[in-house]
């Protein structure tokens, strides 16, 4: 019973598997799609209330307005190409009173610095640009996503407005171009991974774990079986081979000695 329990896990977790390539493949369209997308004012992509869903990631939104600098965050524990560092947000206020954060880029971290050592002025005056709409990011139960000192862990558009006092987009926006150009110590931002990641072969494996649970339960039942036979047979076979020997004797062995 629990072989076959088990065999019927590993079939659930395969089909798991296949749904999650399910998803996986309907974001790609997704994804592929705002990729191609033209540019176009983020009110327009985002609707009024402001909030970048999966069917927003990747869309190119323009935005232009004056960076406020006394609220620019730095996140730590960032890795771009397996290169740990720190990325640089900064709002963006928009000329109706409505402000966007811009992941302005990614600096290396040099040894062991626990902070940049140098971060790029923001421009002044006014500033566009385009780049690439992402949603806020969630932790679950950490609270990554509000600033304490300056800092962050996860670039979280509800939980910065609340920090910082300011009437922002839930999401956020990488720099593909400025306008005056964004400094070149900010290093670029890789694009989407768009593949079917592992989930079939995992479903694969699941599924081979199944047969292999069965075919294993079958298997040692045969050969239980066959002990069972083989032990009946052994016991039927002494009985007339008893009976053969003894009256194989002679009568008076049999009966008994004579006096």
């Amino acid at each position: 019973m629990a072989v076959l329990v088990l065999a019927g896990v590993c079939v659930e977790l395969g089909r798991w598997q296949l749904h999650r390539l399910d998803d996986r493949k309907a974001r790609n369209d997704v994804t592929r799609a705002n990729l191609a997308a033209p540019p176009a004012p983020i009110d327009q992509i985002v609707g009024a209330q402001g909030l970048v869903g999966d069917q927003h990631a990747w869309r190119t939104a323009v935005v232009t307005g004056r960076y406020d600098a006394s609220k620019q965050i730095v996140m730590r524990y960032r890795n771009v190409d397996d290169r740990p560092g720190f990325e640089i947000v900064t709002p963006l206020v928009l000329s109706n009173g409505k402000a966007v954060l811009v992941d302005r880029g990614f600096l290396a971290r040099q040894g062991a610095e626990l902070a940049p050592g140098h971060i790029p002025a923001v421009p002044s005056g006014e500033v566009s640009i385009t780049g690439r709409l992402r949603r806020s990011e969630r932790g679950g139960s950490t609270n990554g996503g509000t600033p304490d000192n300056g800092t962050a862990r996860l670039i979280n558009g509800p939980d910065f407005a609340k920090a910082l006092g300011l009437n922002l987009y839930d999401g956020y926006l990488t720099v593909d171009k400025q306008d005056p150009a964004n400094d070149p110590d900010f290093g670029a931002f890789p694009g989407p991974e768009i593949d079917d990641g592992p989930h079939f072969f995992y479903a694969l494996q699941w599924f081979f774990f199944a047969l292999l649970a069965i075919g294993g339960l079958v298997y040692f039942s045969r050969q239980d079986s066959r002990g069972d036979t083989s032990s009946s047979d052994s016991s039927a076979d002494d009985g007339p081979a008893a009976a053969t020997a003894e009256e194989d004797q002679p009568e008076e062995a049999r009966a008994g000695a004579p006096d």
